[in-house]
């Protein structure tokens, strides 16, 4: 029997954030999972905070707050929250369903947990297919070197880019874009 799914998994893990080294949800996102507000969602959790030790729940510090406004690119001066948000860990999220207590918020929070053991599927798979490459690697020979690399390149993460400062013109931004492409052909 097939299961239906209220929220689809992919949702749930573009929502999960890695910050201080913990997988949370932030409490907005939670909320609109949940359809509720977020500050229905907050005022529960206050209500009931000896349900949330510091490993479940956390608020995040003003320069955590900054990054995160800045990594979305959201705008600081009108709308939006004005303090920074609480994050749950997937121990907090569990915990929400008894603080919320609503049909909905059962349901989601079973697609939570499938989410969070999917996304430590992944990560053990892509451990796992680490080790096997380096395993690999040192089996064969040297002539291998350059298929290793290419695909230790191929599963690292991308660079983020950073964003040019100042006003271009389209004459400008024309000339470094083939100014780019005459070097990337150079390093072919």
């Amino acid at each position: 029997m097939a299961r239906q799914s209220i929220i689809p998994v992919e949702r749930i893990q573009r929502s999960i954030l890695l910050i201080r080294g913990e997988k949370v949800l932030l409490d907005s996102d939670l909320a609109e999972l949940y359809d509720v507000e977020t500050k229905a969602l907050t005022r529960a959790v206050r209500r009931n905070l000896e349900r949330f030790p510091a490993d479940f729940m956390f608020r995040l510090t003003g320069q955590e707050f900054d990054d995160l406004r800045r990594h979305f690119g959201a705008s600081r001066s009108w709308g939006g929250r004005r303090y920074p948000p609480y994050v749950f860990t997937e121990q907090g999220v569990a915990m929400l369903s008894s603080v919320l207590r609503s049909k909905r918020a059962a349901l989601v929070n079973i697609e939570i947990m499938r989410a969070f053991v999917r996304l430590r599927r992944m990560l053990a798979s892509h451990a796992d297919l680490a080790r096997k490459l380096a395993a690999m690697e040192k089996k064969y020979d040297t002539q291998f070197k350059v298929v290793f690399d290419a695909i230790r390149q191929l599963m690292a993460p991308p660079e983020p880019k950073k964003p040019l400062i100042g006003f271009q013109t389209e004459q400008k931004a024309r000339r470094k874009a083939k100014a780019r492409a005459r070097k990337s052909l150079r390093g072919l």
